[in-house]
């Protein structure tokens, strides 16, 4: 259907009323962008998800100028959302920036403001930073961002505290991820703060990603050298790990199946995985734990001990700093999503 053309242009058809749900999401669209951050958004939080019995996101795209958007690959997307429904949001997303050299435009800069003001929970995907960093919203926090575009950030911005080795942080009301596929680590997590561990759990299966991911993004940043010859070893070792996780390992153990000393062996591993041989050992022992909660009644205790915690006070705590909640509290929670899509 064609839009009838005024003296100053198209007119353009008016906001559709929606009903506000309990937590509105806005996602900014601008021109240039690829399509890839927005349908994560979209595919977290905007798809309906009546099997959870709980009040879902409602979704909008919001663009500058309401109206089509040009976007990679020649097509447009056209949304009559505009920054006033953006600043009204319970939650704006920015999944990317034009130009990590230009400033964001005066009237982005306010309606990011004007949400910050409001309370709203602001955040960013991959270049998106710096929208959330050039309102000034960044000031005195810490933020993450593309590997590629960190030093810049931290140059343009040096009020910001970046970390450009995380894949996500959540720094309360504003949050930041990394490279656009980490934009998916932080989706999760917000669900996961909103909705608890078992929803967060059951949205990233259907995704068919892990609910968290181990390492930061430092193990993808392009080497200036070939890659190390000893990054096989490395995996062998974590290989072999992984089918020994209910044994004590150490370090020491891990370097000997490498043939390294263990200062080296900690040197290649954090550069192959981005994290430490323990911090990956205690992930993975967590992530074992999950199915052994979720499919059967074995005691904590006994769980803590088949997955090779020492005891079962260490085992509630490492499970608490990765999943969020208890085991107890998370076997409750699984077992009570389980019933109710079955």
């Amino acid at each position: 259907m064609s839009i009838p053309a005024t003296a100053t242009g198209p007119r353009l058809p008016s906001a559709p009323r929606r009903p506000v749900a309990a937590h509105r999401v806005a996602v900014l669209a601008y021109a240039g962008m690829s399509v890839f951050e927005t349908g994560i958004v979209t595919e977290v939080f905007g798809l309906a998800r009546p099997e959870f019995d709980v009040d879902w996101y409602d979704l909008v795209l919001c663009a500058e100028q309401p109206g089509p958007v040009p976007v990679v690959g020649g097509a447009s997307l056209h949304t009559p959302y505009g920054l006033a429904e953006l600043a009204a949001a319970r939650t704006v997303i920015v999944p990317g920036v034009p130009d990590v050299t230009a400033d964001p435009s005066p009237e982005l800069t306010t309606a990011l403001r004007q949400a910050h003001r409001r309370g709203a929970r602001i955040m960013s995907i991959c270049s998106g930073a710096f929208a959330l960093a050039g309102a000034g919203l960044l000031d005195g926090r810490r933020a993450t961002t593309h590997w590629r575009y960190a030093e810049l950030l931290a140059r343009r911005y040096p009020r910001v505290e970046v970390d450009p080795d995380v894949l996500y942080l959540d720094d309360g009301d504003l949050l930041t991820s990394a490279g656009s596929a980490a934009g998916l680590d932080l989706c999760v997590h917000v669900i996961r703060r909103d909705h608890g561990a078992a929803i967060a759990n059951a949205v990233a299966r259907r995704l068919v990603i892990p609910p968290h991911r181990d390492g930061g993004q430092a193990q993808f940043v392009e080497a200036p050298v070939p890659t190390d010859p000893d990054d096989d070893r490395i995996a062998g070792s974590i290989d072999w790990a992984l089918a020994h996780l209910a044994e004590p390992l150490t370090v020491a153990q891990l370097a000997g199946r490498a043939h390294m000393s263990s200062r080296t062996y900690l040197r290649h591993f954090a550069r192959a995985t981005g994290t430490s041989p323990i911090r990956w050992l205690v992930d993975q022992r967590i992530r074992a734990s999950l199915t052994l909660l979720e499919e059967t009644d074995v005691a904590v205790e006994q769980v803590a001990r088949a997955v090779g915690f020492d005891t079962p006070v260490t085992y509630r705590h490492h499970f608490g700093r990765v999943m969020l909640t208890s085991p107890s509290a998370y076997r409750r929670a699984f077992r009570t999503d389980a019933g109710q899509r079955a």
